[in-house]
Order: structure tokens, then sequence, then C-alpha cells
């Protein structure tokens, strides 16, 4: 497969995502229960945001389609990624959508990796320039200005960064809500962001995780040191990245290097490996853009292994396709 995004990939990630958006079982509900009116459907909660098997997972499926749709505007799919924005992306759907955060058992509803990817959809739409983009965008604005709002109240009681490989990770979080700020001008957010960031990682040095987990779809070194090379200026990050993994440029430590084996993609949390060696390879190339040329040897070769391992089970199993496409265009199309 070509270790780029085409026309040809976008139409097969697109059309995985128009397979599960809609598809509302089987469903795994982030869902507190406060008596036995709360028992509701996907679709009875969320709008708009009830299949993909869970509410994060139908978000970024949204993004996937958003971001194939700009890049190609003639994608074979493109009439009915239009035509299912206009029926999803409306104002009662998204009034609906907002009236499940107000809900007081909702404080820590997707918290932070959902409230990311809400923002990078909008600032997906945003991008678009055209008068669909503003329809859409306009109209998903409050949905986003809520997770904005979120983001406000819960970065200054953040004291500890989370460094899981999995949906809670801090710095995975932080990148994605940068895009947005620069999408939208939102400086309060964005020095927020910055602020919170440096106060975590800055003082890192010499990093000696054990990496991978067993169910891991992020790095938490390369996402801390992605985040970094987003937050710090051309000056800075090349020191900081040396002292936080020194050995880097020997390829060490080598588990970073190396594609994670998958030895199960029925499993769930298994499959979640897939998107740690694609969501390796896109941090890998954020970590490379900001550093001087020739800093990081044979790392393209290492992108490439790790797109090449995980690029054929974008869509197969269910437990993979339901996501993988969205971590498959991060690494293909990693600069917006």
């Amino acid at each position: 497969m070509p270790l780029a995004l085409t026309q040809a990939l976008a139409s097969h990630f697109a059309r995985t995502a128009l397979g599960h958006v809609t598809r509302e079982y089987p469903n795994k509900l982030d869902h507190v229960l406060t008596g036995p009116q709360d028992a509701q459907t996907p679709r009875e909660l969320h709008p708009i945001f009830y299949g993909s098997f869970d509410w994060h997972s139908c978000v970024h499926g949204y993004w996937t389609l958003a971001r194939c749709l700009r890049r190609f505007p003639d994608l074979p799919e493109a009439g009915a990624i239009r035509a299912l924005f206009d029926t999803q992306f409306t104002p009662e759907k998204v009034a609906g959508e907002v009236a499940y955060l107000a809900r007081p058992s909702a404080r820590g509803f997707e918290r932070p990796y959902g409230w990311a990817w809400a923002l990078m959809l909008q600032a997906e739409l945003l991008m678009y320039r055209n008068a669909d983009g503003e329809r859409w965008s306009q109209t998903m604005q409050p949905l986003a200005d809520a997770f904005v709002q979120r983001f406000k109240e819960f970065l200054p009681l953040a004291t500890y960064p989370v460094r899981a490989g999995t949906h809670g990770n801090s710095s995975f979080a932080t990148t994605l809500a940068l895009d947005y700020t620069r999408a939208c001008n939102d400086s309060s957010l964005e020095s927020l962001l910055r602020q919170k960031a440096r106060a975590w990682y800055g003082s890192d040095v010499a990093y000696n995780g054990f990496e991978p987990s067993q169910d891991d779809f992020l790095s938490p070194s390369l996402m801390e040191a992605a985040c970094m090379s987003r937050v710090l200026d051309a000056n800075a990050f090349p020191t900081w990245f040396e002292m936080f993994l020194p050995h880097a440029e020997h390829g060490q430590p080598a588990s970073l290097f190396t594609p994670a084996a998958v030895s199960d993609r029925s499993d769930g949390k298994i499959a979640h490996l897939d998107g740690l060696n694609l969501s390796r390879a896109w941090c890998w190339t954020l970590i490379l853009g900001a550093l001087p040329q020739g800093d990081l040897l044979n790392v393209e070769r290492v992108i490439d292994r790790h797109i090449e391992t995980a690029l054929p089970h974008v869509a197969g199993d269910y437990m993979g396709e339901h996501w993988l496409a969205t971590f498959a265009l991060l690494a293909l199309d990693p600069h917006r």
C-alpha cells in the first residue's frame, strides 16, 4: 500500500467510516445511571454520535469523513458524506448532545479524549472555507463551545498529567485541542493548553518507561514529545527532546522504534496495538519535523514500518474497523 494519503485510500477510509458512524450496535456507553429513567438507548442519549461502538469513536469517525471530503472533494463517497452531515448536523441534534453534557452525572463524560476529538471535528469543519463548511461549523459550534468550556474549567484542576497509553492521555488531548485553537483563533484556550503542557512535561528528562503495554494505542513517551513539538519553539524543542530521550539518535529505547505485534485483532483491547503503530508513525513525523535535519537517522523508515504493519488491518474485524481509519489518517496526513 502507498505510504501517503491518496484518493483511493481516502475513499477506502470514507467507506469504512460510513459503514459504522450510524451503526448503533454493538455499543459501549460511557453513561452514568442515576435512576431507571436514565436507561436509554445510544440513539436516545446521543442524537448525532450514537454509532461506531462508542461515542468518541463516532466523533472521530465523522472527523475521518470530514477530512477525507476536504482533502478530496471529488471522492466517490462525497455525496453520501454531505447528505449524512446535512442530516446529522442540525440545531436540534446538536442541542441534544449539549443537553447530555449538562447532566450533573456527565461531568467527566469522555474526558479528555472525546473532548479533544469533538474540537478536532469542529476544526476540520472550520477549515472547509465554503458554504457547506460554514453551515456545518456554525451548527456544530455550540457543542465545540461546551467542550472548550470544559477544558478551561478542568485544566486548572489537573495538577498532574495522565501518562497512560489509552484514552486518558493528557498529551494527546492537548495536541488535538491545540489544533482547534489554531483553526478558530482561540488564544485564551491555546495559552492555557501551552501553559499546562509546559508545567506537566517541561522538566521531564531521561524517559525510562516500559512500552508498549498490552492495550496501548498511544505511546506515552512519543505522544508527550509530539505534544511538546507543538508547544515549544524551534530553538527550545530540540534541547528538550535531547534531554527527554537522550539515546533516540542511536535508536534507543528500541521498543519505540519497533512496531508492536498484534496477537488477536478480534480482541478490542489487543486491537489497540494496531492503533499504537499508526499513532507512533504520526508522532515520529511530528517530532522529526521539529528537529534539525539529520538529528534522527533512519526514522523515516521507522515511520514506514509502523504504517506498513497496521494499514492492512484498518478494515476487517469490527473491534478495529470502528476506529482505526482515523489513526491511519493521522499517520498518512499529519499536517492537515
